[in-house]
């Protein structure tokens, strides 16, 4: 629990250190308008409401991390394609001492449009991978389970780049988390 609780004044922290870049995204009037372009290499941290995989839990804690490589330029938008992983965790249930955990591992592609406003970055797109599920409880005495799924995913996402490598997140769907916010890093 320390650990989340130090989270928010990581992403504070870095906030402030993109801020410090003097107005990046509102001094751009000229030219392209879309952070994520061919040769791009991005990568986002999210934390948020992990998604409900099999059915045994509810929604709980969700995290997930993602780096996408700008390929294709698609029209106006761009095509990325990238490993995520990430993990959902609950506490809780219909049984005493109820434990669920999901971790997956996936590809994802995604086409990502700036609308023309300066550090905006828009995006959707869908994933595939493995999912490892486990859950244990007691009801009378120790029940354990452990599965291994395919896993199918989808989402839609907006960042901010404050300054020419850092932003922030958002996303929703049903991929690792249903939705989370972070940061965006432009690494190249």
């Amino acid at each position: 629990m320390k650990k989340i609780k130090c989270i928010p004044a990581v992403l504070l922290a870095l906030g402030l250190i993109g801020f410090s870049t003097s107005g990046y995204s509102q001094s751009r009037t000229k030219g392209e308008t879309t952070p994520v372009r061919v040769g791009s290499t991005i990568l986002n941290l999210g934390i948020g409401v992990g998604a409900d995989y099999r059915h045994s839990y509810g929604t709980g804690f969700g995290f997930k991390a993602a780096a996408e490589f700008g390929l294709w330029q698609a029209g106006p938008g761009v095509i990325t394609l990238g490993p995520e992983i990430g993990g959902s965790f609950s506490n809780g249930g219909y049984y005493d001492d109820f434990r669920a955990s999901t971790m997956v591992i996936a590809a994802r592609a995604a086409w990502h449009y700036g609308w023309q406003v300066p550090g905006l970055d828009t995006y959707g797109g869908v994933s595939a991978g493995v999912g490892f599920h486990h859950y244990k409880y007691r009801n009378n005495q120790d029940f354990s389970y452990n599965e291994t799924f395919p896993y199918f995913g989808g989402f839609l996402g907006a960042s901010y780049f404050i300054s020419p490598q850092f932003g922030f997140n958002a996303e929703v769907g049903y991929d690792i988390t249903n939705f989370q916010v972070g940061v965006v890093f432009k690494l190249q």
